[in-house]
């Protein structure tokens, strides 16, 4: 058979990078096929706040965390929760990962001048056992240059084997069918696009101006997941679970970020997907006041001192805190039949405990600034971006008293349902657990936990102190939405990425990688994500399938 290159990757993303990295360090030729324009390279991954979580690295033990292998997978197996028996694989992919996170993970990305900003966050910390979910210590490593720093390396290796033949890019190509021979997936065929100019991430025009077929020695799909297709994100959505899926959700990724591929790879390479019900969903988004896409929603990252409370001003009983347990969260609203909640702060909250997610909303973790992220994150006010959310942003309101931020709260929804004396007296309540240094209340536990932790006191974690006393105010309040972003299901595929038929045989030719395979196997990360481990997912999924299709491509 005539082949036009070794190797097809569909999708530029980070996983599709990767892969491409390593085949093209083999002497391979690499062709990436993008439905977006060249200023899409590295997907969801650009749009990121970098964050990988790795296990025992000096930036950890710096800070003194005795973290190790054994702790992680500890951590990753009560979170999972693997129970079916297509989990063998996502599973094994899982373990596999663990150990590169522990081993070579670190050496390989600082071998290609990574970097990482010295305090290590705490994310996901957990459902309140020890053999549940949760991380156990913080292990949340962010590139210095966020989702950027991340593409950067990988991108730049692309640049130098583009400039010697072995790597071509075909932007704006959109994938219809595989091509298939034998059994096996030779090739991909499909519509090319116009050129169109729209900033990265905004909706790209879909008018077809031909045709294109291309073959290969393999075929690697990694063209991402679900999340910008909110139609099919509640088609899957686990009701058992979770209970209904929303009507309203805003989007963590762009409208292109729709699953097509995987639909695409299932019918005409007889891939199995499996998992297709486990998602990771946020319930902190904020409606982004300067969108770029359809439904743009930006992610409150916070500390744990915000007090949550459903959409009728009630508390949410532990694990749901403020960074605890993502999808016990969403379980809770859901179950009391809301689609938003509340975060209930003050000024010296947000000044020290609120972050946005993504590269766009950190720009001087961006651009690896000291003197930026130094002057942002321990002066007076919140970092620009968060200030700029709460000046512009529909969802915040801002009051100095309680009853004025009832009445804003009321305003914000429509719905009237927050009562002024019952907001005051859950303030109170709240305040009440401050002066002794004991209490009873779970959350206040969790605040000085987290404080114990020098990273946490120093630059994540306000000092405990009374909501209602006028010196630490304003008052805040946060309307908070359901945010799609990840799909933890996808593509069946073994530990080298070979994409798996319905009776768990590699389909000749056919690789699957990043979100497209679940971050790896067709979802490593079971029911529950740890964070950092999205963003590791792609690195390893590519790295892995790379090496492997080299030898066969």
């Amino acid at each position: 058979m005539q082949t036009d290159c070794d190797a097809l990757i569909v999708g530029a993303g980070l996983a599709g990078l990767v892969a491409a990295c390593e085949l093209a360090d083999a002497g391979k030729t690499v062709w990436l096929i993008e439905q977006e324009g060249a200023n899409s390279v590295g997907g969801q991954a650009h749009w990121s706040l970098g964050g990988l979580f790795m296990i025992d690295t000096p930036e950890q033990r710096r800070w003194r965390i005795k973290d190790s292998p054994a702790l992680a997978l500890n951590d990753w197996l009560g979170s999972a929760a693997f129970d079916r028996p297509e989990d063998a694989w996502p599973k094994a992919v899982a373990e596999a990962f663990v150990d590169f996170a522990s081993g070579p993970m670190r050496a390989w990305l600082h071998a290609m001048g990574m970097r990482w900003f010295p305090v290590v966050g705490w994310a996901e910390r957990g459902g309140g056992h020890a053999g549940g979910h949760g991380n156990s210590v913080p292990r949340f490593h962010l590139t210095w240059g966020t989702g950027p720093g991340v593409v950067a390396p990988f991108a730049a290796r692309l640049a130098e084997h583009e400039a010697h033949g072995r790597v071509a890019f075909c932007f704006r190509h959109q994938v219809d069918t595989l091509i298939t021979a034998d059994g096996a997936v030779v090739g991909v065929a499909g519509s090319r696009l116009a050129t169109d100019d729209v900033a990265r991430g905004a909706r790209s025009s879909r008018e077809v101006v031909g045709d294109f077929a291309y073959r290969a020695g393999c075929v690697i799909v990694a063209a991402g997941g679900i999340g910008g297709d909110h139609d099919k994100v509640r088609a899957h959505w686990p009701v058992e679970r979770l209970g209904a899926p929303p009507a309203h959700m805003l989007s963590g990724v762009p409208h292109h970020v729709d699953g097509r591929m995987i639909d695409i790879t299932a019918r005409d390479g007889h891939a199995a997907i499996i998992n297709a019900d486990r998602m990771w969903h946020y319930t902190e988004g904020i409606a982004n006041w300067d969108p770029i896409w359809p439904a743009h929603g930006i992610r409150i990252i916070p500390g744990p001192s915000s007090l949550w409370l459903d959409a009728d001003g009630a508390r949410f009983e532990a694990p749901c805190l403020p960074g605890f347990d993502t999808l016990a969260t969403l379980k809770a609203i859901r179950a009391r039949g809301h689609e938003y909640s509340w975060f209930v702060l003050d000024q010296t909250i947000i000044e020290k405990e609120f972050a946005l997610s993504g590269s766009e909303q950190n720009p001087d973790m961006t651009a690896a600034s000291w003197r930026a992220v130094l002057a942002n994150r321990l002066s007076k006010g919140g970092p620009p971006p968060v200030e700029a959310f709460k000046q512009h942003g529909a969802d915040f309101i801002v009051a100095d008293t309680v009853d004025e931020l009832a009445a804003g709260m009321n305003r914000v929804s429509g719905e009237g349902r927050i009562e002024a004396a019952a907001l005051k007296r859950t303030l109170a309540d709240r305040d009440g657990q401050i002066d002794n240094g004991y209490g009873k209340d779970a959350q206040m536990a969790a605040i000085n936990n987290a404080r114990g932790y020098a990273g946490d006191r120093l630059f994540r974690v306000a000092k405990p102190h009374r909501m209602l006393d006028p010196a630490k105010g304003p008052l805040i309040a946060v309307r908070l939405h359901i945010l799609t972003r990840k799909t933890l299901g996808g593509l069946h595929a073994d530990l080298d990425g070979r994409a798996l038929d319905a009776t768990g045989q590699p389909v000749p030719g056919l690789y699957a990688v990043g979100e497209a395979a679940g971050f790896g196997g067709g979802g490593y990360h079971g029911y529950n994500a740890l964070e950092g481990t999205f963003l590791g997912g792609c690195l390893f999924t590519g790295r892995r399938a790379g090496q492997h299709a080299a030898t066969v491509c």
